[in-house]
């Protein structure tokens, strides 16, 4: 009997919910994996504008949902195992209560939960130009060990969609949980 690993997947405002979606679309397909997701108010109409896509779409796609300012939620206890955690995308002021352990809503709150039991933390963060306190709160979750995967695309591949581009970057974060998803990217093997 195989064990299932939960992973919790936040989503904030910042522009890129395609990845959250995709990361939730691959997941669903993995049975021994359980999602569990909370999505910002701001992630919320950012996933209407871009996707054209609504909470109960977003919804169908997870095992387990949870409010945003649930606070009380099992993600949010160190007594509730989990793999870890995948904050995509992640604003700038999420990427901020996380540097400084400010969980004022459950996906500042399950990230901060992620980092002091040592758990995998993964942070997509949107945001182009970067500030010196953007760079600094990156050092900072960084230094908690937590993990920064800015979603940059690689050209090497010779991707020829946006979608190839997010496949990439998704199967490359969900990757480092140990997530095995045929045809999402090829590792590099040289030239």
């Amino acid at each position: 009997m195989t064990k299932i690993k939960r992973l919790v997947i936040g989503m904030t405002g910042a522009t890129g919910a395609v990845y959250g979606v995709r990361m939730l679309q691959v997941l669903k397909e993995q049975a021994d994996w359980e999602t569990h997701l909370v999505i910002s108010s701001a992630g919320l109409i950012n996933l209407k504008h871009e996707l054209d896509m609504s909470r109960k779409m977003l919804y169908e796609l997870a095992d387990v949902t949870h409010e945003v300012n649930d606070v009380a939620a099992t993600i949010a206890s160190g007594g509730f195992k989990t793999e870890g955690m995948i904050i995509a995308p992640c604003s700038m002021k999420t990427l901020a209560a996380v540097a400084h352990g400010f969980g004022d809503n459950l996906i500042s709150r399950a990230a901060d939960v992620v980092l002091k039991e040592r758990r995998r933390l993964v942070i997509m963060p949107r945001e182009t130009p970067l500030n010196l306190a953007h760079i600094r709160n990156m050092g900072s979750v960084t230094e908690m060990g937590g993990i920064i995967y800015p979603p940059m695309p690689a050209f090497y591949n010779k991707a020829n969609s946006i979608e190839a581009m997010v496949n990439d970057g998704v199967g490359r974060v969900l990757a480092m949980f140990g997530v095995e998803a045929e045809g999402l990217y090829t590792p590099w093997e040289g030239l």
